[in-house]
């Protein structure tokens, strides 16, 4: 039976949701306060994480898991939702990338792998050295083609969670003011901000 357990991460620090395990990676999970980080089967070397993708968008789900001899090797890194990409497998969401299968570094860590590594793999795609032969072909071929079904798989393999919908409507509510409100003058800071 997997269970999931999401990690609670606050003002740099973190406790794991119903669970007192200790976490041998705290270091790095410390970290990733930018993401939702949810632990795998109630171990904590196995996680998924959310993350915004930059340039196609959407929001990406990615599974990690943590060796033995990690820091020493890499996490095996693979995406949950289909992706359209040249350097991942649409099928397995293997990735082809040289920092995490042949330049690992211990000095890396998984912060590394989501600011840097994976928005730079989403953002310069390599044609030449596929995993998704079908993707790189097109994208050599007609790069239009290929923008278009990468923005169809984004709108339909990798929209916003709710919850992430939801926070940011809860968001712009919050800064958004009547026109009553700041006739009013009861917020001037706040309309000031707005008419600015």
């Amino acid at each position: 039976m997997q269970v999931n357990r999401t990690l609670s991460i606050v003002g740099g620090t973190f406790e794991i949701i119903s669970s007192g395990t200790n976490f041998k990676y705290h270091k790095n999970l410390r970290m990733m306060n930018n993401y939702k980080v949810e632990t795998i089967d109630d171990g904590l070397n196995e996680f998924h994480v959310e993350f915004q993708g930059p340039k196609i968008g959407g929001v990406w789900k990615v599974r990690v898991t943590f060796s033995n001899d990690y820091p020493y090797t890499s996490p095996s890194i693979g995406f949950i939702n289909r992706i359209y990409h040249p350097n991942v497998d649409e099928t397995s969401g293997s990735i082809c990338l040289n920092v995490l299968n042949q330049t690992w570094s211990p000095m890396y860590q998984l912060q590394n792998v989501f600011d840097v590594f994976l928005p730079q793999l989403l953002t310069y795609a390599n044609p030449y050295d596929p995993l998704n032969r079908e993707a790189a072909k097109l994208m050599m071929r007609d790069l239009t083609a290929y923008e278009q079904k990468v923005k169809e798989h984004c709108q339909t393999y990798a929209k916003k969670s709710e919850a992430v919908v939801a926070k940011e409507e809860e968001k712009s509510s919050d800064m958004e003011l009547s026109e009553d409100e700041c006739d009013s003058g009861d917020d001037e800071a706040a309309c000031q901000m707005i008419i600015d």
